[in-house]
């Protein structure tokens, strides 16, 4: 990472520390035989008790800061996973309401398109029931005369038929 900058002596540090977690094969640089030559090494393997020179302070303190460095890359890198996977549940979503909205404004098209049918149907319907009904009041005035003038000819006499001839 350009942000991070690794200590040029802690190469084999970083391959060590690696290889102690499991990332990697074992550096054989890193973990070096204590030889007996060196006092602090002969003095730890013999009384098995940790010996921290300055160098080995420091040392432990570059392999936790290296430890928290991976460790904070790794927490980032599966933060962006979360996102990632978080941003394409979102967009699949969107992708499935814009789907579903083109399919009720299609469906609406239709309702409407069915609605303006029925509306114009029952416009001539009601024409056409206006017509049928001046038709039947005129079919009953012709009717009513019929039957007065057939009065008048059975016997009603001439006033019968002025008065039909006056409804009419």
């Amino acid at each position: 990472m350009a942000g991070l900058p690794f200590p040029s002596d802690s190469d084999t540090a970083l391959e060590a520390f690696l290889a102690d977690i499991g990332f990697g094969a074992p550096c054989p640089e890193a973990a070096p035989e204590p030889s007996p030559s060196h006092p602090d090494t002969t003095a730890a393997a013999a009384t098995d008790e940790p010996v921290m020179a300055g160098d080995d302070q420091a040392d432990e303190e570059r392999r936790r800061r290296l430890r928290r460095r991976i460790s904070n890359r790794e927490s980032a890198r599966r933060s962006r996973a979360r996102k990632q996977r978080h941003l394409d549940e979102l967009r699949a979503k969107a992708s499935a309401l814009r789907a579903t909205s083109r399919d009720l404004v299609a469906r609406l098209r239709g309702a409407r398109a069915r609605a303006a049918l029925v509306a114009l149907t029952n416009a001539h319907l009601r024409d056409e029931a206006g017509k049928l009904a001046r038709r039947l009041a005129a079919a009953r005035r012709v009717i009513a005369l019929r039957q007065l003038y057939s009065a008048a000819a059975a016997g009603g006499g001439f006033e019968m038929q002025a008065l039909a001839s006056l409804i009419a």
